[in-house]
């Protein structure tokens, strides 16, 4: 029986992940906390008043070492604590300590790259990398193939996504386009696969890449794309452990 293995949001765009064992999905939303915030760089061009591409954004795939962040989110009192192996723990609230975060995450950034320089936030969006308030889900049967493919371990957290389900065979996950899947008492509708980028070369444990997962998805598979993107098409609460059904 395919299950959900793994739940994951990222509050802070980029900067850390925080495990969960439930989550309330509202249709049309994304996850709750998820990229509920983004860190605009020094060259970005987006105002904070709307969705905005990838590319206005401090991420991994730029400084590997945001890899590394922790998260987790105290939601009544709206902060965020982030824990990195070469950085004191800090805790915060983003719609106001920016200047705390910016002195925290400074010393991350590599010369020679746009800056952090401010906290963006879009009421009600979160600022996923599609231009949809998506859900991404990856399968673990995939992920071992790849990894077995390099011939070496990989974490699972190198994908970013929010939803690990097992079960399924390897790859089967790219049939789903234009399917729905009923996960606990939630159905999502899965709407494109997911070009990866090299913040997937960067080991989440340490920060430093040190796999070329894109390389080998390109050279062994024809393709640069891991995992998918969907839709919440009905409202309801997934947990680890819950079947997942392809309708």
């Amino acid at each position: 029986m395919a299950e959900v293995c793994a739940l994951w949001r990222h509050p802070i765009k980029g900067h850390g992940r925080e495990a969960l064992k439930t989550v309330d999905l509202t249709r049309g939303q994304t996850m709750p906390w998820d990229r509920r915030w983004a860190v605009a760089h020094e060259a970005a061009k987006s105002d904070g008043t709307a969705w905005a591409p990838c590319a206005n954004f401090s991420r991994g795939s730029k400084v590997p070492a945001l890899m590394a962040i922790n998260a987790r989110v105290n939601e009544a009192e709206g902060t965020v604590t982030l824990t990195h192996p070469e950085r004191p723990e800090l805790s915060f609230e983003p719609d106001r300590d920016t200047d705390a975060f910016l002195d925290w995450v400074r010393p991350l950034m590599p010369a020679g790259r746009a800056q952090s320089t401010h906290i963006q936030r879009v009421p009600g969006r979160g600022m996923t990398d599609t231009d949809f308030p998506s859900v991404s889900l990856i399968n673990l049967a995939s992920h071992r193939d790849l990894a077995k493919r390099m011939g070496q371990d990989l974490s699972a957290l190198r994908w970013r996504c929010n939803i690990h389900v097992d079960g399924f065979g390897e790859w089967e996950e790219f049939d789903w386009i234009g399917k729905r899947l009923r996960i606990g008492t939630a159905e999502l509708e899965i709407k494109e696969r997911i070009v990866r980028c090299l913040a997937t070369t960067a080991n989440p444990e340490t920060g430093i890449r040190d796999a070329d997962t894109l390389d080998a998805l390109n050279a062994q598979l024809g393709h640069q794309d891991f995992g998918v993107y969907a839709m919440v098409s009905e409202s309801g609460t997934i947990s680890i452990g819950d079947k997942v059904e392809v309708l």
